[in-house]
Parts: structure tokens; C-alpha cells; sequence
């Protein structure tokens, strides 16, 4: 199963409420469950995050890594999911993350940021354009849904 892993994943690996799944998740990619796909934003993102964080991904292996970029296809799908009010302009690289997942066609899109994108509400917005703009459903879960 190829999984989108947002950057919040990554700092959870240290956060009290989040590392318990977030450590098991990471434990399940090492065993070859999942593949990771991540994108230029989140490896920017990463950039300004602790050396701790950032060596989770470096401790990914590599034949489980894929990187995406954002290309324009995906800034055009990620502007649409702010044009319809799903989220204001201050939620761009959360956009760009749904949009990045989306075109790549990922099974599941993992996070911990259940304001603007593990949220029901939202999820169900971001799918309603993803079918107008000719892409499929994207699921989007927490680290937690994957380890129970």
C-alpha cells in the first residue's frame, strides 16, 4: 500500500499525544507494509524541523521512499481546494499535500493535523473537487488508524 505521509507525521514521532502511533507506523514501513510517498513540500517543510525529525525520514529506506514534486497540475488542484472555501490561503501546503497525494494517486493519505485535513467535514469538500476536476476519491486517515 503506497501512503502519503505529511509532515506532521514526522514531528508526531516526538510529540507525547502522537508518538505511540506515529513510531508504530514508521515500525510498519521499516517491515515493508507501506510505501512512502512524500513531496517537495514536505522535504522543504522538513528543512526548518529539529535533526531529530528530520532523521525519521532519512531512516526511511529508500526502496520504500518515493518523492513527488508539486507541479502545476497539482498548484492548480491545491488553488481549486482554496477557490471552493474548503480552507483559506494560510493552508497552502496543506492544500498542496492533498493535491500532491491526489495526482499521485496514493491508497491513503496519513496526518496528524485534524483541522485542515483529517477532518470529515473537509475531507468530504476536498473529494467533492477532486471528482469535479476528474481525479478519484483520496482517503485520508491518522497514524492511529493504521496501527489499531
Amino acid at each position: 500500500m503506497r501512503i502519503y505521509i505529511d509532515t506532521s507525521v514526522f514531528g508526531g514521532c516526538f510529540d507525547e499525544e502522537f508518538e505511540e502511533w506515529s513510531v508504530k507506523l514508521f515500525g510498519l514501513i521499516a517491515e515493508g507494509k507501506y510505501s512512502v510517498v512524500i513531496s517537495d513540500v514536505t522535504e522543504d517543510e522538513l528543512r526548518d524541523a529539529p535533526e531529530h525529525v528530520r532523521q525519521v525520514l532519512k531512516d526511511v529506506p529508500r526502496k520504500r521512499l518515493e518523492v513527488m514534486r508539486l507541479t502545476d497540475e497539482a498548484r492548480t488542484l491545491a488553488q481549486a481546494y482554496v477557490k471552493e472555501r474548503i480552507v483559506t490561503k494560510k493552508s497552502k501546503a496543506d492544500t498542496e499535500h492533498i493535491a500532491i497525494a491526489t495526482i499521485a494517486q496514493v491508497d491513503l493519505l496519513v496526518s496528524w493535523n485534524f483541522k485542515h485535513i483529517v477532518n470529515y467535514d473537509r475531507i468530504r469538500l476536498y473529494n467533492a473537487v477532486n471528482l469535479k476536476h476528474g481525479f478519484r476519491m483520496l482517503e485520508i486517515r491518522s497514524p492511529r488508524d493504521l496501527t489499531t
